[in-house]
């Protein structure tokens, strides 16, 4: 009987440990992890520019009426608040703009690293009016879906060198890669949202 007591309560308790663990994992990723896709076409590629397009003014709508207090929270235990989130898409984004700029300038180009983490606890990213950011990835936006329109299916297949994966990577799945971004730290806040009921 005992055993049969202290075999309940270990199973309850795993079943409550796993619990956690998903509700953490989903809180980290809304969205699911990024996979790249098994094949490209061009309907795929111009859903992923819409995407990018689309983010600044989907921010803006999920954070305009966000007071101070919500901005400073985090979006899960441990994780960045609001505000750092809405400083960090132009910080990487940028980073990302330069590399497709690069791979279409320079044979296979070098690209340089940064630590966002880093970055993110900067004073100035956990302070900065939020305003400024928006503004700044509504401008970094409308100049980058400028230029990815611009690219066609061969342009898409240049690629960078990237020091710390050692991996060249072609600008067609970097193009995937921040539309996920994009709708990746986008559900951080909008989930954040609907957990508070904000």
């Amino acid at each position: 009987m005992e055993k049969e007591i202290l075999f309940t309560l270990a199973y309850k308790l795993t079943n409550i440990e796993t619990m956690i663990a998903t509700e953490i994992e989903n809180q980290k990723y809304p969205i699911g992890n990024f996979f790249a896709p098994a094949e490209y076409s061009g309907k795929l590629i111009d859903e992923w520019i819409r995407t990018i397009e689309e983010l600044p003014k989907k921010l803006r709508e999920e954070v305009r009426n966000l007071n101070d207090e919500q901005l400073d929270t985090p979006y899960r235990e441990g994780g960045w608040t609001v505000r750092q989130v809405i400083h960090h898409l132009p910080d990487s984004h940028l980073n990302a703009y330069i590399r497709f700029k690069l791979a279409m300038t320079e044979d296979l180009p070098t690209i340089k690293p940064y630590l966002e983490k880093r970055w993110a606890e900067l004073e100035e990213s956990k302070h900065a009016p939020a305003e400024v950011s928006l503004a700044l990835l509504e401008a970094l936006h409308q100049r980058w879906v400028s230029f990815l329109r611009t690219l066609n299916e061969e342009d898409l297949k240049r690629k960078f060198h990237h020091p710390e994966s050692k991996k060249d990577i072609e600008l067609r799945s970097t193009l995937t890669l921040y539309a996920w971004h994009s709708r990746h730290h986008l559900a951080h806040i909008t989930s954040l949202k609907e957990r508070k009921g904000w």
